[in-house]
């Protein structure tokens, strides 16, 4: 195990502290004479040090082709620099103007309907946002275009802090540039025909190919050909950032860039995207509200994880609400104190920043009803309830300032890989339920985060050697190599934990010859995982654990959904099948290798089994607790750890039911008070505590 961890910088020298503002749109507010000077008197009493803009401006900046009107933003970056407020400057690839959709009809995507996929796909006419074909050359042109105008005019201007990339790219475009692209794609991969009707296994109902361009649309019952789809989809998202960055740093050096990411948004490959920006961010609104469930809670640190785990480093929450948004079927209004909880979680999993979308509520459109900053009541914003908690807010990341760039001790990670969920969701067979990989993974994330422990979200490609405990939720697709890096990884000390619809296929998504997990992952865990039982909704199965009586982890644990029936060949048997055909056959196993152990998980088991059998792993791997006390699922625990040593502990109740804490040890003081905490702490509805501990003195 290797110990790499260390503290970052500050993302922008010149803003070396928690950002807090978020998306201004002035344009919007030109012909209101004196908004804007209300806005930025408000900006200073919530005490926003940072702005990001132009997101959707292109019909503002360029209102007819090639010609540019600046004078707006030029007013808007001089104010920032007086007040002391920061710049995230945004390329408006997100949204094209409508004299660009109707002079270049090719820009304009061709969309076609899933429920008829034999239909011709067809163009969209100009509407929202987001309908642009990443492959057309003249879209690219205009975008260079205008990302080039604006890198010439703010690249050296000191209230510059970074670049944002577009927004929330996602979707796909069915038209004939695209499939030329394509095609162009899989010649590049695949080589020759041969080794394409191969991988995709044509033979199947006599789909073979003979040309080329015989490859015209997408048919789901080729499921390597959907894969591979999606694969070139991601590819030309990427690709299409990556060439809007390039113009950036051409003609701006210096200034990171971003783009704002979606969680575990299914279009593109993150870690993929990770490698073409500077910058993490992501756009986070959590529904935690009043509701009793764990649902929303171990969502959002989930994903705040996988964010920070993209880059190995801080990221920035690009997009919040400070109040309730528009968009859910029900628009709730935000309990006092969710706001500090839902921001200092973001804090807490690795965000140097809390900015929202918006900063001023618009007064028409589809998001006028969304939370902002400044309400639709503009002068009289400063007394309303939303107002005072962004204020209230500001004053905590000031005192919170020395997180910035404070790295997370993750000794657990949880496998993730984009090419693996969309391999089974193409597959025909597997139960809908379990084909949703984000639902698996949150299910183990959460049973092991209730006994206080760091998670990384990785990728196959990271170095495991950092890591106590890996576990590879349903990881039904196995990259070239994984499995020996595994079998190293266990050899060397780890604990690998492998579940039902692990190792089933290859990267082409081909099964495994010779049994499942294959590719010599079935001598690694030892066994043979034969086949798996898919239960209705309403059945329930058990499995009863097999450790000696005085073992914490005894009696049965409820199972659902899934239950493969395995062989134990070379492993011990830890819980066995009470029901069924197969009731007494193992459901857990665990294999002894090298100075590791690798454990396979047959079937679904239900919370509390899962984190008791959670409890006796992390023991077994002395992966240490960030508190005594095993955690509720929806109390969110974690660690960051700042340049000089200094350890900061975030506690975060984003619910209303009150849970006392046993913390184990008592150096901890409160960070905003900085007296002394009690061992044990009572964190109540909505409630979030910060505390810290200097390091020890040698």
């Amino acid at each position: 195990m290797t110990n790499d961890f260390h503290a970052f910088p500050p993302i922008q020298a010149r803003f070396p502290y928690i950002w807090h503002g978020g998306d201004y749109n002035p344009d919007q507010w030109l012909k209101h004479p004196g908004t804007i000077d209300e806005d930025f008197r408000l900006f200073k009493q919530a005490g926003i040090n940072m702005l990001s803009l132009g997101i959707f401006s292109w019909a503002s900046l360029e209102p007819e082709e090639g010609r540019f009107e600046f004078g707006w933003m030029d007013d808007i970056f001089e104010r920032a620099e007086k007040n002391g407020i920061g710049i995230i400057l945004a390329t408006p690839s997100g949204g094209k103007p409508n004299w660009l959709a109707q002079r270049y009809p090719e820009v304009r995507r061709m969309v076609r309907h899933d429920d008829w996929p034999g239909v011709p796909p067809v163009r969209e006419e100009q509407f929202r946002r987001h309908n642009h074909c990443y492959t057309s050359p003249v879209y690219r042109e205009k975008v260079a275009c205008i990302d080039r105008a604006l890198a010439e005019r703010y690249g050296k201007h000191p209230a510059l802090s970074m670049w944002h990339i577009s927004n929330e790219f996602g979707g796909q475009c069915h038209c004939p540039l695209c499939y030329a692209a394509f095609r162009n794609w899989l010649k590049a991969r695949y080589g020759t025909l041969d080794a394409l009707n191969e991988a995709w296994w044509t033979g199947f109902w006599s789909h073979r190919f003979q040309a080329w361009d015989q490859v015209q649309t997408i048919d789901p019952s080729v499921e390597g050909m959907v894969l591979d789809w999606r694969r070139f989809v991601s590819h030309q998202t990427v690709d299409f950032c990556a060439m809007e960055a390039d113009v950036l740093h051409k003609h701006a050096p210096g200034i990171p860039v971003t783009t704002n990411l979606m969680g575990f948004n299914p279009w593109h490959d993150q870690f993929q995207m990770a490698k073409v920006v500077d910058v993490i961010s992501w756009d986070c609104y959590p529904q935690y509200h009043d509701r009793p469930g764990s649902e929303e809670t171990q969502g959002f640190a989930l994903a705040h994880c996988l964010n920070r785990s993209l880059k190995d480093k801080p990221f920035i929450l690009m997009e919040s609400s400070p109040g309730p948004i528009n968009w859910a079927p029900i628009n709730r209004l935000l309990r006092p104190g969710q706001h500090r909880a839902k921001s200092l979680q973001a804090i807490a999993h690795g965000s140097d920043s809390v900015l929202y979308f918006q900063m001023r509520k618009g007064r028409g459109g589809s998001e006028k009803f969304h939370g902002a900053v400044i309400d639709h009541c503009g002068a009289e914003t400063s007394k309303t309830r939303m107002f005072r908690e962004v204020e209230a807010l500001s004053k905590d990341l000031t005192t919170l300032q020395p997180v910035v760039g404070a790295y997370t001790p993750a000794r657990v990670a949880l496998v993730w890989d984009w090419e693996n969920s969309w391999a089974l969701r193409a597959s025909s067979g597997p139960l809908d339920i379990a084909k949703d990989v984000v639902r698996t993974i949150r299910k183990h994330f959460d049973a092991l985060r209730r006994h206080g422990v760091c998670i990384d979200i990785i990728h196959p490609e990271r170095d495991l050697s950092r890591y106590q405990v890996v576990v590879l939720p349903s990881l039904y697709l196995l990259q070239d190599g994984f499995a020996e890096k595994c079998k190293q990884f266990v050899e060397n000390g780890g604990t690998l934990v492998g579940t039902y619809l692990t190792g089933i296929v290859n990267q082409y998504g081909l099964t495994f010859s010779h049994g499942w997990p294959g590719d010599g992952l079935r001598r690694l865990f030892g066994v043979w995982d034969e086949e798996i039982d898919y239960l209705y909704p309403e059945e329930r199965n058990e499995i009863r654990f097999q450790f000696e009586s005085g073992s914490a982890l005894t009696g049965c644990c409820e199972v659902r959904n899934v239950c493969s029936r395995i062989h134990a060949e070379d492993a011990t048997v830890v819980a066995t099948y009470e029901h069924d055909f197969y009731a007494g056959e193992p459901a857990i196993t665990c294999r002894k290798a090298g100075k590791g152990n690798a454990w396979y998980i047959a079937a679904e088991c239900q919370d509390d089994g899962l984190a008791a059998l959670y409890a006796k792993l992390l023991d077994g791997a002395n992966v240490p607790r960030l508190v005594a006390s095993e955690l509720p699922s929806y109390i969110d625990v974690t660690e960051r750890i700042a340049a000089d040593g200094t350890a900061y502990l975030f506690l975060i109740n984003p619910t209303k039911m009150e849970t006392k804490i046993d913390l184990g040890i008592d150096e901890w003081r409160d960070a905003f008070t900085k007296e002394a905490g009690p061992q044990t702490i009572q964190l109540g509805a909505w409630a979030s505590r910060v505390l810290f501990r200097r390091p020890a003195v040698k």
